[in-house]
């Protein structure tokens, strides 16, 4: 599944529309194309304050728009700069339930020159569905939609 969706991430980042549009599209496709990603969006940092905001995203809204640095798995990652899975959310202390049916969650970092600059979050309604298949795909996304930020 997600060797089939690799080039056609590269094909969406390769088009001439503006990042956001880009990565609301990459949103849609990882949400439609990924029976376990329930929720997909990306968390950017606020300037140079220790916040994240809520960028493109597919999934029901959330009242998560503004995620401090160390609260909840976006926090903690925004600090770490590593990857987190969260194979049981219910398992850990510093979580932000954005959903009673969220079970799982992934988050990767995403770097332009080294540095840590947001995030792609996935929840899953699905217990433990996340591989390191999953993680090294979705370092490929971001890997991708650095070259448009």
């Amino acid at each position: 599944m997600f060797n089939a969706l690799r080039p056609r991430v590269s094909s969406i980042i390769e088009t001439n529309n503006s990042p956001e549009t880009i990565m609301q599209k990459i949103c849609d496709l990882l949400k439609s194309e990924v029976p376990h990603y329930d929720w997909v969006g990306f968390y950017f940092k606020n300037g140079d304050k220790q916040e994240l905001n809520l960028g493109p995203y597919a999934g029901a809204p959330t009242d998560h728009t503004t995620i401090p640095f160390g609260k909840g798995i976006c926090g903690q990652v925004a600090e770490s700069n590593e990857n987190f899975v969260v194979p049981d959310v219910k398992a850990q202390d510093n979580y932000i339930a954005c959903s009673i049916t969220v079970k799982a969650e992934i988050v990767v970092p995403l770097f332009v020159n080294g540095e840590n600059i947001g995030q792609i979050d996935i929840d899953s309604n699905t217990p433990d569905p996340f591989t390191q298949e999953d993680e090294r795909f979705l370092e490929f996304v971001n890997e991708e939609v650095a070259k448009i930020l």
